[in-house]
C-alpha cells in the first residue's frame, strides 16, 4: 500500500477513538501524540504536524457538535485536518481542445522522468488521447535508448535523434509532424542539482516549446527537500505541477507529499509503483479517505471499467465481507482483479476491506498462483465450483490430473477459499461501530464511499 506505515497508524488511533467509552481531552490528547507519532515517522515537517495537531486540538474541544456524535466528529476533525494539509481539492491535469497540447517533464537525475512519461503516456492513452513522445534529454548516456524501450511498452509513437546533441534542433525538426497528434510528452534532460546550465536550457525549451503544462517529477525518497526543489524549480521554470514517483516504497513518502503539497505547485500525480499503469491523479480527498482505511470505491471503478461492469465493481466488496461466495465468484473475480492490478492495491480500495488483517503471505500466495488457480477450476465440475465442500480426495486427484498441478495445489486452493470466507465472516462484528461512524461521516461530506 501507498504510505503503509502511515496508513496503519492512523487506522489504529481512529480505531481507538471507536473503542473509547467517552470523548474527552485526555481522548484528544492521545489521539493528538498517535498523530504527531505517525506524521513526524513518516518524514513529515515538525513545524507542518505541530500546526496541524494545533488546529485538531482546538477543534475537538470547542467546536459545537451537531448531527454527528462526539467519536464521529472528532474522526471527521481528523480528516478534514489532513485534507487540507494536502492540498483541500487537489488539481487536475485539464487537458484543452487544441494539437498538440504540450507536457514537458522536468527535474533532477533518478528521479524517474522518463519512466513517468510512459505511465503518463498510458494514463491519457486510456481516456482515448492520441499521445507521442519526444526525447530531449542529450546529456544522459543510454536516455534515447530508454524513452524508446518506454514509448514501445505502451505502444506511443516516439521521436528522437541519437546522434544531435542540441535538444533545439531535435524539437524544430519533428514539430510539425508532433502536431498530428492530441498530447506531446516532452522528456528533458536533468542534473545532480538545480544548476544554472539546468534553468538556462529549460527557460529556453520553455520559450521554444512553450508547453501547456510543465510537471515537476521528483522522488519520494527526498522527504521535506521535496518543498525546497518544487519552489526553486517554480521560481526558476515556471512549474504548474508535480510529480511524485516511488511513493510505494519510503518511509519519506509523506514528507515528499505534503511538502509539494503546500507549494505554489500543487501535486497533479503519484506513482504508486512499478508498471506502467501504477499512475494515479492525486486527489487529497480520497488519498486520506484510503490512508483512514475508508476506501476508494471511485478509483475501484476507473480501475474496472475495462475488466468489469460499474454494478459489479460495487458489488465486490459486498459480496467477499458477506462470505457467501462459491469458487465460479471466486473465479470470475479473480478474472477482473488480474487485470485491474495486484491483489493487496485492489483491496486498499474497497470500502471496509483495509480494516480486515489479512496476512500479506496470503495476498501475496493468492497474485502468485491467480494463473495455476485458473487452470484447477477450469478442471471442476459445476457443482465442485459452487460447493467446494464437496472436493473429496479421488475428486482432488482428478483435478489436479486434469489441470497438470499436484493434489497439494488443489488442496491450497480449497484452503485459501477456506480462509477468506472465514476471515470476511469473522469481520462482521468488528467492523460494525466503524462502518456506522464512516457511513454518517461519508454521506454528511457527499463522499463515494459505501
Amino acid at each position: 500500500m501507498v504510505l503503509e506505515k502511515l496508513g496503519d497508524s492512523l487506522k489504529s488511533t481512529l480505531q481507538k477513538i471507536a473503542k473509547a467509552v467517552f470523548v474527552d481531552e485526555k481522548l484528544v490528547n492521545e489521539l493528538i501524540k498517535d498523530i504527531q507519532r505517525a506524521l513526524l515517522q513518516s518524514d513529515v515537517n515538525v513545524k507542518l504536524v505541530f500546526e496541524l495537531s494545533k488546529r485538531i486540538k482546538e477543534r475537538a474541544l470547542k467546536e459545537e457538535v451537531k448531527k454527528l456524535s462526539k467519536k464521529e466528529h472528532l474522526i471527521n476533525i481528523v480528516y478534514e485536518e489532513l485534507v487540507s494539509l494536502l492540498g483541500k481539492e487537489g488539481q487536475k491535469l485539464e487537458i484543452k481542445a487544441k494539437k498538440p497540447f504540450k507536457i514537458m517533464l522536468v527535474g533532477l537525475f533518478g528521479n524517474g522522468k522518463t519512466t513517468t512519461s510512459g505511465k503518463l503516456g498510458k494514463f491519457l492513452q486510456k481516456r482515448g488521447l492520441k499521445v507521442a513522445l519526444i526525447g530531449l534529454d542529450v546529456h544522459r548516456p543510454a536516455a534515447m535508448d530508454q524513452i524508446e524501450q518506454v514509448a514501445s511498452n505502451i505502444k506511443a509513437p516516439v521521436f528522437l535523434d541519437k546522434k544531435e546533441k542540441n535538444p533545439v534542433k531535435i524539437w524544430k525538426k519533428y514539430e510539425k509532424e508532433l502536431s498530428k497528434f492530441d498530447v506531446v510528452i516532452v522528456d528533458t534532460a536533468g542534473r545532480d542539482a538545480l544548476s544554472k546550465d539546468l534553468i538556462s536550457e529549460l527557460n529556453s525549451m520553455n520559450k521554444l516549446i512553450k508547453p501547456d503544462e510543465s510537471l515537476l517529477v521528483i522522488g519520494a525518497d527526498v522527504g521535506q527537500a521535496a518543498e525546497k526543489q518544487a519552489q526553486a524549480f517554480h521560481e526558476s521554470c515556471n512549474i504548474t505541477g508535480v510529480i511524485i514517483t516511488k511513493l510505494d516504497g519510503t518511509a519519506k513518502g509523506g514528507g515528499a507529499l505534503i511538502a509539494c503539497s503546500i507549494t505554489e505547485a500543487p501535486v497533479k500525480f503519484i506513482g504508486v509503483g512499478e508498471k506502467v499503469d501504477d499512475l494515479e491523479e492525486f486527489n487529497p480527498k480520497r488519498f486520506v479517505g484510503r490512508l483512514l482505511g475508508m476506501g476508494d470505491l471511485e478509483a475501484l471503478l476507473e480501475k474496472a471499467k475495462e475488466a468489469i461492469s460499474e454494478e459489479e465493481a460495487k458489488d465486490l466488496g459486498k459480496k467477499f465481507l458477506k462470505g457467501d461466495f462459491s469458487l465460479i465468484d471466486l473465479y470470475q473475480q479473480m478474472e477482473s482483479m488480474n487485470k485491474m492490478g495486484p491483489l493487496s492495491k485492489i483491496m486498499e480500495l474497497v470500502p471496509g476491506m483495509s480494516q480486515i488483517k489479512l496476512p500479506k503471505d496470503m495476498l501475496k500466495v493468492q497474485e502468485g498462483k491467480l494463473k495455476k488457480w485458473r487452470f484447477i477450476m477450469d478442471s471442476m465440475t459445476k457443482e465442485e465450483l459452487e460447493d467446494p465442500e464437496n472436493i473429496s480426495g479421488s475428486r482432488a486427484e482428478r483435478i489436479a490430473k486434469g489441470s497438470g498441478t499436484a493434489i497439494r495445489e488443489v488442496r491450497e486452493l480449497i484452503k485459501q477459499y477456506r480462509q477468506s470466507k472465514k476471515l470476511m465472516k469473522g469481520f462482521k462484528g468488528s467492523e460494525k461501530d466503524m462502518n456506522k461512524m464512516m457511513k454518517k461521516m461519508q454521506n454528511m461530506q457527499g463522499m463515494k464511499f459505501k
